[in-house]
């Protein structure tokens, strides 16, 4: 009982940490910094999978924290890292639609409607409040990371919004949905996500979405002739 106890504890210690870390992926300026926390949230969401599998001993768990280390904490950074090594600029100062306090103020909104929303289907749904407090973190996640897409404007920033995304849909899938098609789909998205590094890393590392698909027309155009 109290092994179970602490296990939910520290659960929720995690959580509060990649609320943490989302708040400072939304607010962060230097690419350097923004490429740790995430990751840095990586390795905390594969912590909450290795304490469920304590907690539980559902093996599909440790395979999801395998893989996250793996893929998350190791390969996607390295990629990240090379592109901080050869970018004319280190940091992205730019915001547009939300700034960085306006982005907090909303992601507390949306995290108490979110809350809301999950606890009037608590009783529908039969799962515990840890269960219910995860997956409003996990949505919460995806929807602070969207804002990360809208609110900045360089590329290489708006793919941690979509890695940040990515996150909050493995945090929500943690603690709701079936971990075997989990897995599949987490493996498609950070391959692709490679490939999108490595086409920034060609074409447009330091820039806006409209100067990349700019770059990326002329390319075309190139090819053409």
């Amino acid at each position: 009982m109290n092994d179970v106890l602490f296990g939910d504890d520290l659960i929720k210690i995690l959580l509060v940490l990649v609320l943490g870390t989302a708040a400072l992926i939304i607010t962060q300026r230097s690419l350097t910094s923004l490429f740790s926390i995430y990751a840095a949230q990586s390795a905390v969401l594969a912590a909450i999978a290795l304490v469920l599998f304590a907690r539980e001993g559902t093996s599909s768990l440790i395979f999801m924290a395998i893989l996250t280390v793996l893929s998350k904490v190791i390969v996607i950074p390295i990629f990240l890292r090379r592109l901080l090594a050869v970018m004319p600029i280190k940091r992205d100062l730019e915001f547009r639609y939300l700034t960085p306090i306006g982005s907090i103020i909303l992601s507390t909104v949306l995290l108490f409607v979110v809350y809301q929303a999950f606890s009037a289907l608590s009783a529908a749904l039969e799962v515990s409040r840890l269960f219910i407090l995860g997956a409003v973190i996990g949505v919460s996640l995806a929807l602070m990371g969207m804002m990360v897409i809208m609110s900045r404007r360089k590329v290489v920033t708006k793919i941690i919004g979509y890695l940040s995304m990515e996150n909050g849909v493995l945090l929500f899938s943690l603690f709701m949905a079936e971990m075997p098609l989990v897995i599949e789909v987490l493996i498609v998205v950070d391959l692709l996500m490679i490939i999108v590094l490595s086409a920034v890393l060609a074409f447009g590392i330091d820039s806006s979405v409209e100067a990349f698909h700019k770059r990326l027309s002329q390319l075309g155009l190139e090819s053409e002739d």
